[in-house]
């Protein structure tokens, strides 16, 4: 009897170390890193759709690249390209500590459409769109000359416009400036803070 209770309590310990295990790998796996990328030309045109998290965008390399980290839970990675336009989709992302990478040509067209969350545009050569519902947006420009107009707005927040020597508070805030460039810049955010600053 004694052996039998024994063998009883092994029996469930097992089964309570295996069911420990199986919730750690659980949780493990909404932390796994998303990524996906496509060959892309510079010089083209490229829209993203981010839905909700951090994002940076960066210049470099010969094609377009999604990386995750942080929690990633159900998060869903899309690239497309098509000779000079490409699509970006992230979706399905979690509500909190979601990071993500996104690397593009040096010189290209970007179109940034993002649901809510920080975002981060490093220097990039060419016209940029864009739109965030909530969050801070930071955008670098190497050059202000290289533009010919930018045109900031936000609902709710602040503009801090270094690189063009302008800043703007409080509600319903907009900037508008021109230059001697070829390229444009507009951004428009719901609630949040826009920073243009050079590199």
């Amino acid at each position: 009897m004694r052996y039998a209770v024994l063998g009883m309590f092994l029996a469930v310990g097992l089964m309570s170390a295996a069911a420990c295990d199986h919730i750690a790998d659980m949780s493990g796996s909404n932390d796994r890193s998303v990524s996906a990328e496509k060959a892309f030309v510079a010089g083209g045109k490229i829209e993203m759709h981010l839905s909700g998290g951090s994002y940076e965008i960066r210049a470099g390399g010969d094609r377009v690249r999604v990386e995750t980290s942080g929690h990633t839970g159900d998060t869903k990675v899309d690239v497309a390209a098509e000779g000079k336009s490409a699509t970006v989709t992230v979706s399905d992302t979690p509500h909190n500590n979601f990071h993500a990478t996104i690397d593009v040509p040096k010189s290209a067209d970007l179109v940034v459409r993002l649901t809510a969350g920080d975002l981060r545009i490093e220097p990039i050569v060419g016209n940029m769109d864009v739109d965030s519902t909530a969050g801070n947006v930071t955008i670098q420009v190497a050059n202000p000359n290289d533009y010919a107009t930018v045109d900031g707005s936000v609902k709710a927040g602040d503009i801090a416009a270094d690189a063009f020597g302008e800043s703007r508070s409080g509600l319903l805030q907009h900037l508008t400036w021109s230059g001697p460039g070829t390229h444009t810049l507009r951004a428009n955010l719901g609630a949040g803070d826009l920073f243009i600053r050079r590199q």
